[in-house]
């Protein structure tokens, strides 16, 4: 007991330390490691509105060039997010393991203040995976991860930009009020990429979250066994919590995916309705 306490302490430390260090990196890295293009997001906002408007005016499928590298730059910008999110979930997740084996075992110096900080690690492993799957989404997805960006009426840029912008927002509002009501392929080419990758962007988000909860609901049963077959109450105590608190997550999943992927089935209503409550 003596010697392997110290060096359980001297491991937790250390996964603290990783877990600090990472959640600096993600909110201070992916800037540099997506290229560093841009000063901060207003500037990304302000370059993404002209380039918007150029593609809105373009008439083409294919983003031109202005729109293209900011499309990029966003894409990996959230895959260094992602894996560093990745990351973080995973030393948080064997931290809070960690604190919950110490309070689980009781004795002395593993009270309810290892609990509680093992409940921290947990909820923190719990948002940083949510991280995790939102930034795969923008990754997969940036444009329709862009369009929240758009400058609204009233600012983001000089009055010439924010009226470009305004007008260009405005007609792509008209085109999805009556989108695919007309003969296949009357729609603006811009507007079906809009509505296309909308449709990817919940569509990702349904796969992710489908599978996160198949995940929670095979370790919510491993959990569940375990504390029937744990000798010492407060680990079946421990078990058993851990378990319903899997199995709730993944009802919850379960929700957001079917929400997501009926959104991804018919995207057009829910982007007009994301223009409309944007403007």
């Amino acid at each position: 007991m003596t010697t392997s306490t110290p060096r359980g302490a001297r491991g937790t430390r250390t996964l603290s330390f990783l877990a600090v260090v990472l959640a600096a990196a993600f909110v201070l890295a992916p800037r540099l490691l997506a290229g560093g293009e841009y000063a901060d997001r207003s500037a990304l906002a302000a370059q993404f509105g002209r380039a918007f408007v150029a593609y809105w005016r373009s008439g083409e499928r294919a983003y031109p060039a202005q729109l293209a590298g900011v499309v990029d730059y966003w894409s990996r910008y959230h895959l260094a997010k992602a894996v560093l999110a990745a990351l973080l979930a995973a030393v948080l997740g064997v931290l809070g393991a960690r604190l919950w084996r110490r309070f689980a075992a009781g004795g002395a110096g593993r009270g309810w203040a290892t609990g509680a900080a093992g409940a921290l690690a947990t909820l923190a492993a719990a948002f940083s995976v949510l991280l995790v799957l939102a930034n795969v989404q923008g990754t997969l997805a940036p444009f329709a991860s862009l369009l929240t960006m758009l400058p609204t009426g009233g600012g983001g840029g000089d009055g010439g930009d924010a009226g470009a912008v305004g007008g260009a927002v405005a007609q792509v509002r008209q085109g999805l009020t009556g989108y695919g009501s007309g003969p296949a392929g009357r729609e603006p080419a811009a507007l079906r990429v809009m509505v296309d990758d909308f449709g990817r962007y919940h569509l990702v988000i349904a796969v992710l979250a489908t599978v996160l909860a198949v995940a929670l609901v095979g370790l919510g049963v491993l959990l569940v066994r375990a504390a029937v077959r744990a000798q010492q109450q407060r680990a079946r105590r421990v078990l058993g919590l851990l378990g319903a608190v899997a199995g709730l997550s993944a009802l919850a999943l379960a929700v957001i995916a079917v929400a997501n992927a009926g959104t991804a089935a018919d995207p057009a209503p829910a982007l007009l309705g994301f223009f409309e409550g944007g403007w």
